[in-house]
């Protein structure tokens, strides 16, 4: 298996913090207290990142215009809240082309609940299973069909590269589907194992 595992967490203004805290968690451990040769890097299109429902931040690493799409296996797109400007950011050119990038360089993409659309938008999902946010009468996923998916109502789908899932409850294990593609499984079992899952 490979090493030096590179993983870019991207986060757009009005992310979930629920959405993020696993991804960044499970890379952590996987570092920090196993020693396993991941790294992550936070990029949004600022250095200051608010995240949904009130006034916590984040600290970016790098901002869209520093990434090497070269220099990364994974790119990580936790979902978010339209009311605090989610969709503004998901949905800009800049970043959807840096989605589609990582999709011709046959990257991992993970995305969790709303984070599949821009996904979707950006072409890398055409023909391809996956989901979204599915409560409310589905209306996210008929947006995400709208961008050429064909639709899975699975908590976590994974069609070839892509991941997507639909709610932030799924947020722990897209993160540790995501860690198992870069370094294994059985190493993954013993994150999960010292994490308590």
């Amino acid at each position: 298996m490979a090493t030096d595992m590179n993983i870019l967490l991207f986060c757009c203004n009005g992310f979930e913090m629920m959405e993020f805290a696993p991804f960044y968690d499970v890379a952590g451990w996987a570092k920090s207290e196993y020693n396993y040769d991941v790294q992550i890097d936070i990029c949004g299109f600022d250095y200051k990142i608010k995240s949904a429902f009130g006034n916590a931040e984040i600290t970016a690493d790098k901002i869209i215009s520093e990434v090497k799409v070269a220099d990364y296996d994974a790119i990580a797109i936790p979902g978010g809240d339209y009311v605090y400007g989610y969709f503004s950011e998901a949905y800009d050119e800049r970043f959807l082309a840096l989605i589609k990038e990582f999709n011709e360089y046959n990257k991992i993409i993970a995305s969790v609940c709303v984070g599949a659309l821009p996904v979707g938008k950006s072409g890398a999902l055409v023909g391809r299973n996956a989901t979204t946010y599915h409560l409310l009468d589905g209306y996210r996923q008929k947006e995400l069909a709208e961008f050429g998916a064909t639709i899975i109502n699975k908590p976590v789908v994974i069609d070839n590269n892509i991941i997507t899932s639909y709610c932030p409850q799924t947020a722990p294990t897209v993160a540790f589907k995501l860690m198992e593609l870069l370094i294994g499984e059985e190493k993954v079992n013993v994150i999960k194992q010292g994490m308590g899952y």
